[in-house]
């Protein structure tokens, strides 16, 4: 089953058909409190029995935290509730007579707390929004102050998990376990929430359109594997159009990584300047020397011609005539793949429908960061930070092309069908240099795959998977791009190993996502 990433309304309309369903909310909420039990003793088993303190909401949160009591004081662990005041929901109500009939102590929450070794946080669940009030804030301060490993139940309280948001105090938790799928905010508030665990409580099937995680096994799965008559024709000619003069190496990187992703062929296209040094520097490359201007030579025509995929923008600089150069390298190469990346992408801010006109009848993949994004797109500007899905598929739409917008997540949007998530990544990517090695690897997946959009998310994925593998040698903080595609070997073993052998599965868990390396 797919990962969704749910909106806190998408969460809740999930619970209303599993209702319709005939499964009870009274079941869900005990499979998801004793998932969280499992969760707890397999992260912090050693911790358990120096006590276990659940901060518990009035509402629905809260009555996962009493099961979560219930289940481990069956297990003679030492476990207390420290319910907040209020009015609890029915549910609350029915699990917390459940858990005191059996002997689960409760706490005064201003009183006095015994020491333990771990804390669960059921304070708010997914539809909490705004600044804390007391007396949850002060049960949060409480929490925080206990210095100890914190387990927050479907997402960190202090945090709005529709936007990620956090408003003043909240808590950060080691490990955040949810239900289903992920909520938007674990993936825009990653520091808060730590590792997040999702775990099946049974809902039925998740909606179709809702955005999905990109996982390593479905990427995995997409990427082919080579025939044993391969040659260098069949593996993916790619044409990389950038390098103005100072800015070859986004070129050299863009180059590399497009090897490094499998292909045949790739052919360097820059003035005469920056070709001379890269010959030397990049033997690998075949090159052509062309200014980035119109009409084009016969040369780059036939070139062009012969391309797989197309990418325009490393270091292509923001000199006269790059739009109509841009359309005029467009033209030659349709119908293969077009990726446009950097200055590619600055070439149409003031003309956006341009690009519209390139993606009729041939695909087309745009690799905006945020500030790209608001030039091409200044109307979704506001929602990069509270809503990228809504955001990347609105520019989708748009221009009628793939979006691969980037950042924490990265999402990547089709003009029809449902927004594919990249989680994976690490901030030693936030390096000049980084989206130059992203889309070369684009360029050639897109030519291997035939799914422009599955093709730019596997790039993401691949982008990110290889930085977390190279941090691990030399560091988030020391990170460079060459790390990262130097450790793309590393990343295609991986992925072999994952299709030829899926992960065992691990009821409940449908799938873990580690907080990202930041040293």
């Amino acid at each position: 089953m797919s990962i969704p990433i749910l909106s806190p309304e998408q969460a809740a309309s999930w619970d209303q058909r599993a209702e319709q369903a005939g499964i009870a909310l009274a079941t869900l909420m005990d499979a998801a409190g004793r998932a969280v039990a499992a969760a707890l003793a397999e992260r912090f088993g050693s911790r358990l029995g120096g006590g276990v303190l659940v901060a518990a909401g009035p509402g629905n949160n809260g009555g996962d935290g009493w099961v979560v009591a219930r289940a481990l004081h069956r297990l003679d662990v030492p476990v207390f509730v420290a319910p907040a005041p209020g009015d609890p929901s029915p549910l609350n109500r029915r699990m917390a007579d459940l858990a005191q009939a059996e002997g689960v102590r409760s706490l005064d929450p201003d009183g006095p707390w015994p020491q333990v070794q771990v804390a669960v946080d059921a304070l708010l669940g997914t539809g909490a929004r705004g600044v804390l009030r007391a007396p949850i804030r002060s049960l949060v301060e409480r929490l925080n102050d206990l210095a100890v490993p914190v387990l927050a139940v479907d997402g960190p309280t202090g945090i709005d998990l529709a936007t990620g948001t956090g408003h003043g105090v909240s808590v950060r938790a080691d490990l955040t376990v949810t239900f289903g799928g992920y909520r938007r905010g674990h993936l825009m508030a990653r520091d808060e929430c730590g590792d997040v665990m999702v775990v099946d409580i049974g809902h039925p099937p998740p909606d179709g359109g809702w955005p999905v995680l990109l996982t390593e096994p479905e990427a995995a799965r997409l990427q082919e594997t080579f025939a044993a008559r391969e040659h260098k024709g069949t593996r993916g000619r790619i044409v990389v159009i950038g390098g103005d003069a100072g800015m070859s190496g986004a070129l050299r990187l863009a180059g590399r990584s497009a090897f490094a992703a499998g292909a045949g062929l790739v052919h360097a296209v820059a003035p005469a300047g920056t070709i001379e040094s890269l010959v030397a520097a990049e033997p690998d490359l075949q090159t052509l020397r062309h200014e980035f201007t119109a009409p084009l030579a016969p040369a780059l025509m036939a070139l062009l011609g012969s391309a797989d995929a197309v990418v325009i923008g490393p270091g292509l600089g923001r000199g006269p005539g790059r739009r109509e150069f841009i359309i005029a390298a467009a033209g030659a190469s349709a119908p293969a793949p077009l990726i446009l990346d950097a200055d590619a992408l600055n070439a149409f801010a003031d003309s956006r429908d341009e690009i519209a006109e390139l993606a009729r009848g041939r695909a087309v993949v745009l690799t905006p960061h945020a500030g790209e994004f608001r030039r091409l797109f200044p109307e979704l500007g506001e929602l990069l930070e509270s809503d990228p899905w809504a955001a990347a598929c609105g520019a989708a739409e748009r221009v009628g092309a793939v979006v691969l917008l980037k950042g924490v997540p990265t999402v990547v949007a089709q003009a029809h069908g449902a927004p594919l998530t990249v989680a994976a990544g690490n901030p030693g990517l936030a390096t000049g240099g980084s989206g130059d090695v992203l889309s070369g690897l684009a360029g050639t997946f897109a030519a291997q795959l035939q799914q422009p959009g599955a093709a730019a998310a596997v790039a993401a994925l691949a982008l990110g998977r290889a930085a977390e593998l190279a941090a691990r040698r030399v560091s988030a903080r020391a990170l460079r791009p060459m790390d990262v595609i130097a450790a793309l070997p590393d990343l295609w073993r991986c992925w072999e190993t994952l299709r030829r052998t899926p992960p065992m599965p691990r009821p409940p868990v449908l799938d873990l996502l580690e907080a990202p390396q930041r040293w």
